[in-house]
């Protein structure tokens, strides 16, 4: 099964130097029944886009707790086994985000890395604001919302993942 994990870029670089993700349980975002029944017109590629980007949002809250790392987003995604993917359900603000949610049950082998997705330079100003945004938008104030979504609309770059050690220099 495709999942999409959140990191930092500082997560990427204890990924690349472990040469995995983990400790297991981790939080991951997955096409998952509840994202199929609520986006039922989509097809496969738009579900996998909309997990990815509940991931995004994911890594927004560890940017939130690591202040000192670059704010980009990072996503991982990674090929696991569907035995260690669990449907964590609940928890999860803003866009309920928890359809997508899931939790691996296992480290993820570097070599299960698929791809990696970041954001470029240009998006740092409009993610830290996002982040700064969080807990206001999490209460439900529309214009934290609309400064947090403000992060969605730089779409993340794909990379190899034999480009990956080079983000992190």
């Amino acid at each position: 099964m495709r999942v999409y994990l959140p990191s930092t870029l500082a997560g990427l670089a204890r990924l690349l130097e472990a040469r995995e993700a983990g400790p297991a349980p981790l939080t991951a975002y997955a096409v998952t029944p509840a994202l199929r029944e609520w986006y039922a017109g989509g097809d496969l590629e738009e579900l996998e886009y909309a997990a990815m980007t509940a991931a995004a949002r994911a890594s927004l809250r560890l940017l939130a707790d690591d202040p000192k790392v670059p704010a980009r987003r990072v996503v991982l995604a990674a090929e696991v086994p569907d035995q260690q993917v669990e449907w964590a359900r609940g928890g999860v603000s803003l866009a309920d985000d928890s359809r997508a949610l899931v939790r691996v049950t296992a480290a993820v082998p570097w070599q299960k890395i698929a791809s990696g997705h970041m954001d470029d330079a240009d998006a740092e100003a409009d993610v830290r604001a996002a982040v700064e945004a969080l807990a206001a938008a999490d209460a439900g104030d529309e214009d934290a919302r609309f400064t947090v979504d403000g992060a969605e609309g730089h779409e993340l770059m794909w990379y190899a993942t034999q480009e990956l050690g080079d983000l992190t220099a």
